[in-house]
């Protein structure tokens, strides 16, 4: 188990994400390590990681989300996402970043502490929404063109930015900077848990950013590592087919 990366166990059994996420394992951005690499980063004992990990496949239901886009249509896939977690960033970004305010206005006196979290959950929702834009209006749109053309056995479409692997470096990019935003985020609010004297809205603040992360793990685990190398693979396998 521990030469295979973290992409490759949890494509082989999707169940593992929630083992992944709870042990603090970056599965999304880092789902290209090694799991010994990535267990030394989140010390976490391999041995411990393998007995969870068995236990997690032995009692999964075979309905876990990533199973069945591994085979879907591409354009399923892209508008999965865009409805499932683009749009979620769009609704929850902006609601979260409100109740930020109303905690700042109550407890920033006694708490100056909670202007980095919320310049850094800005800095985050800035992020994504750019992001989720370039995806929705170039990379998307491209992949389900690649996608038909393929089914037509049709040569796939020129496009301005030459291969898809560079746009796709560029989606990977974005995806380690809002990682990164992530860690700092969850360090600057200890782990979203709130002080003792907090009000009910900055409990509620903290536990809807942490909903908000656990969703942005799955979204970016999606794209990382489904649909990313599943277009990739395809552009690969439409040149190979073009040079016989």
């Amino acid at each position: 188990m521990t030469t295979e990366t973290v992409r490759e166990i949890i494509t082989k059994n999707p169940e593992t994400v929630r083992v992944f996420e709870s042990l603090g394992i970056d599965y999304c951005c880092g789902g290209e390590r090694p799991v010994r690499e990535a267990c030394d980063r989140a010390r976490v004992a391999p041995e411990r990681l393998a007995e969870l990990l068995e236990k997690a496949v032995a009692d999964a239901n075979p309905l876990e989300e990533s199973r069945r886009w591994v085979e879907a249509p591409l354009s399923d896939l892209t508008a999965y996402i865009v409805r499932q977690y683009h749009n979620r960033v769009r609704q929850e970004g902006p609601r979260l970043e409100s109740l930020f305010e109303r905690v700042i206005n109550r407890h920033a006196a006694l708490h100056p502490d909670l202007f980095r979290p919320r310049e850094l959950f800005a800095s985050l929702v800035e992020e994504m929404l750019t992001h989720q834009l370039k995806e929705e209006q170039v990379l998307f749109p491209y992949i389900e063109k690649m996608e038909a053309a393929a089914a037509a056995g049709e040569p796939l479409p020129a496009a301005f930015f030459g291969s898809v692997r560079n746009p796709i470096a560029h989606m990977i990019a974005d995806h380690d900077d809002a990682g990164s935003l992530l860690k700092e985020l969850r360090a600057a609010t200890n782990d979203f848990q709130a002080p003792e004297d907090a009000c009910t809205t900055w409990r509620d603040l903290y536990k809807g950013i942490e909903e908000f992360e656990h969703d942005l793990h799955r979204h970016l685990h999606l794209e990382n590592n489904i649909l990313f190398p599943r277009a990739l693979k395809l552009e690969t396998d439409n040149a190979a087919d073009s040079s016989r």
